[in-house]
Formats: C-alpha cells, structure tokens, sequence
C-alpha cells in the first residue's frame, strides 16, 4: 500500500501516544510542565495582569511571551509529549542566555544583581535537562521521516 493511501497515523509517522514510555517519565515531563506554570504563574501573570501599562517595548514582548508558555503549559499537563517542543524551547532560550550573555559575564566579573537573579532562575533548565525524555526526542524529531511537504 503506498504511503499516502494509508491512515494518517500510518504514513511513516511515530505515534506519540507515549506507549513505549514509562509512566514514571511522563508524570516527571508533567512535573516539569507543573513547575513552568506555577513559577510563571507567580512570576509573569500577576505583572501581565496588573502593571502591563508600566512596561518599555522588549519587556512587555518577554512578559507576554513567558505568559503564553506558561498557558501552553498547562496543556502539556494534559498531553506531556505532544507538548515537548515547549520545554525543549526552555532548554533552547535559557542555554543560550547562560552561554551568550551570563557566562561573559561571569568570565568578566560584570555581574550585577539582575544578571545574579536571572542567572540562579536560568539554572532551573537543569530539572528539564532531567526530565525531557530524550531518546524519545531524538526519535520523534530527528531522525523520524519528516511531515510531507506537497
């Protein structure tokens, strides 16, 4: 049966109900997604709810887009491994904030409150280093076929 005539579930695509996966693994991502929307939660929204008129132009994008990952974050409660791509975005942005503006810093000794602050906050990326299931990851995006193009 040639690949476009079968299901959409069976054209060369991992099904990512999680089956093969313990359910240890996908209560620890569903930790990870609960730790994003707690601290974001205490962190971001009550600033987007109640000062979002005292924000300069790139910290109402910041503020507005760490709340939008903590709202997607309660969906990946629900589906962990549909939402991977979420976390793997938190390990993206803060490695690169660690290496790119943190590490000189710290190399530099020009570390000053903010950047302590951001930087203790950024090391949480660890729990998601721990948790993210990444043979699974590899799997499913690197070396799986890719969607069809055309």
């Amino acid at each position: 049966m040639a690949a476009d005539a079968l299901p959409l579930g069976q054209r060369g695509h991992r099904p990512r109900t999680g089956e093969f996966l313990p359910v240890w693994r996908l209560h620890g991502l569903r930790a990870g997604y609960l730790l994003l929307v707690v601290g974001l939660g205490v962190q971001v929204w009550p600033d987007i709810v109640l000062s979002h008129g005292d924000w300069a132009l790139m910290e109402g994008v910041v503020q507005c887009m760490l709340g939008a990952v903590g709202l997607l974050a309660l969906l990946g409660l629900r589906h962990p491994l549909s939402m991977l791509p979420l976390l793997l975005f938190e390990v993206a942005w803060k490695g690169l904030w660690l290496g790119f503006v943190a590490a000189p810093r710290l190399i530099n000794n020009q570390m000053d409150p903010g950047v302590w602050s951001n930087l203790w906050a950024c090391l949480l990326v660890v729990i998601f280093l721990a948790v993210i299931p990444w043979r699974y990851v590899v799997s499913t995006f690197i070396t799986a076929r890719s969607e069809r193009w055309r």
